[in-house]
């Protein structure tokens, strides 16, 4: 396929078509069902099973792996069996799990399900993205432009981000069963929207057989180069989980501005997340725009260090807090649409699914590796500086191992 350039959005850019906006669609949809639960699972598993705290964080750490690092089988399954089977199998599994969640007491029950729900997306989200990913590179040939495409997808995850734990918290005064099973019923709408409107048969997409694509994406330092970059990013992204609630604990003495410095996050995604991939698509190629938001993110954290030895407190002590999340988000803007709009350059033709769906693992387990470091680095009495230094360092750092073309 050819490689992305720059390009002026013209005054008659095409409009998207029935399948990207039912994709686009499904995206919202998914991540509306999705986070109406998973805010609230942690909280329900110690609270309402009775789980001890490393039990919870095991089981917590299962959907991750169950859905993450499968990716890559979901993407391949996609380019051997086509998106339909696969997305519809997913959805299916997606309602079990969250139905047997629902009424799951018992531990081994409550493993069953939290695993059953993430394979469940381990199907259907590589194979989603991986034809966004396909029809986008379709519409830039008809004149318009990729990586809107794909930021109009992360508008509608991060929309879907923001309605679902909303959705899940009005539900929660019944109670986290009504969660579940709300969580199931948007997914039966999904599953009958897509059984009636996704094609059987999508005009341009092959079907591959399942071996021989794996040694020739580990050969391709280009596409396992990017990985490394977007792993990068993602072990950024993951500090909002790990790094700034121990900052604005230290700041403020609790946690609570936490969640809305995540509403911050979230209302810039939704809000300027088009403009900027606007204006940067016609301004900067795929890796200049990639270098610019690894850079931001290494700035966010190194505002964060060089404000901690001063040691400010209350209101001027969440300012660093904040610039981080805003220098963060802004750099996610820059990465995370080109990041997946680049991959259909670097993928072996008819295996876009698996590199997509690889990308995606490789780079979750960079997370789950940087993860563990940055743990060992924010708990190991070093000077309070030193961790975010490091944190900047990474993003910066892998600038370098960007592809040159």
């Amino acid at each position: 396929m050819t490689t992305s350039t720059p390009i002026e959005p013209s005054r008659t850019s095409p409009r998207l078509s029935p399948l990207l906006r039912l994709l686009i669609l499904t995206q919202l949809a998914f991540n509306i069902g999705f986070f109406a639960v998973l805010p609230f699972l942690s909280a329900h598993l110690g609270q309402g099973v009775g789980m001890a705290g490393w039990l919870v964080g095991f089981v917590l750490g299962l959907r991750t792996f169950s859905q993450q690092g499968l990716f890559v089988v979901g993407g391949a399954l996609a380019d051997r069996y086509g998106i339909r089977p696969v997305v519809l199998a997913g959805c299916v599994l997606r309602i079990a799990g969250f139905a047997w969640l629902g009424y799951a007491e018992r531990t081994g029950a409550v493993i069953g399900a939290v695993l059953l729900i993430g394979f469940a997306a381990a199907l259907f989200s590589p194979a989603v993205e991986s034809e966004v990913a396909r029809q986008a590179v379709v519409h830039e040939e008809a004149g318009g432009q990729r990586t809107r495409v794909l930021a109009l997808f992360t508008v509608a995850g991060q929309a879907g981000a923001f309605v679902g734990p909303l959705l899940g918290a009005l539900l929660l005064s019944v109670d986290f069963r009504t969660v579940c099973l709300a969580g199931a019923g948007i997914f039966v709408l999904v599953l009958a929207g897509h059984a009636w409107r996704l094609p059987q048969h999508i005009p341009g997409r092959q079907r591959v057989r399942l071996e021989g694509g794996w040694g020739a994406l580990l050969r391709n330092r280009r596409f396992l180069a990017l990985c490394c970059a977007y792993g990068a990013y993602l072990l950024a992204y993951n500090q909002l989980y790990l790094a700034l609630p121990d900052e604005v604990e230290r700041a403020t003495g609790s946690r609570s501005a936490v969640a809305w410095l995540f509403a911050l996050s979230s209302l810039l995604v939704v809000t300027a997340q088009l403009p900027v991939t606007r204006w940067v698509g016609a301004r900067l190629s795929p890796r200049r725009s990639m270098v610019a938001g690894l850079l931001l993110i290494g700035a966010g954290f190194a505002v964060v260090a060089v404000s901690r030895p001063a040691g400010w407190t209350g209101t001027a002590g969440l300012l660093p807090s904040a610039g981080f999340v805003v220098l963060l988000t802004f750099g996610q803007m820059l990465v995370a649409p080109v990041a997946r709009a680049w991959v259909p350059d670097l993928a072996e033709e008819g295996r876009l699914g698996l590199y997509t769906g690889a990308l995606s693992s490789v780079s979750g387990l960079i997370v789950l590796l940087g993860s563990s470091a940055t743990g060992s680095l924010l708990d190991g009495g070093l000077p309070p500086a030193l961790p975010w230094l490091v944190l900047a360092a990474v993003p910066v750092a892998v600038v370098g191992l960007l592809p040159r073309r």
